[in-house]
């Protein structure tokens, strides 16, 4: 696995976008390069968080739990087939 000084990354942005980013940095006390490598893990750690979340509505939750909770509903073969396979 590559470590924090084998791979470089360049970017190319305005002038603008340059002094507010290091502006953002010094009022957290870092350096422009710890600010952009942490700010950019964590919304990369979203985005792939959000992507493999699964988000019902009111509706379909409920309608889940209530599938959870029914006590005379009987597996699938699917269902009973991974349940046999993770024994």
């Amino acid at each position: 696995m590559a470590t924090a000084k084998d791979v470089q990354l360049n970017l190319r942005l305005s002038t603008e976008l340059k002094k507010a980013i290091e502006e953002a940095a010094a009022h957290l006390g870092q350096s422009v390069t710890d600010f952009a490598i942490s700010t950019l893990a964590r919304s990369a750690r979203d985005v792939i968080e959000s992507r493999n979340a699964t988000r019902l509505s009111n509706r379909d939750r409920d309608v889940f739990v209530a599938m959870l909770d029914d006590i005379d509903a009987k597996p699938n073969a699917a269902i009973a087939s991974a349940a046999r396979k993770l024994r």
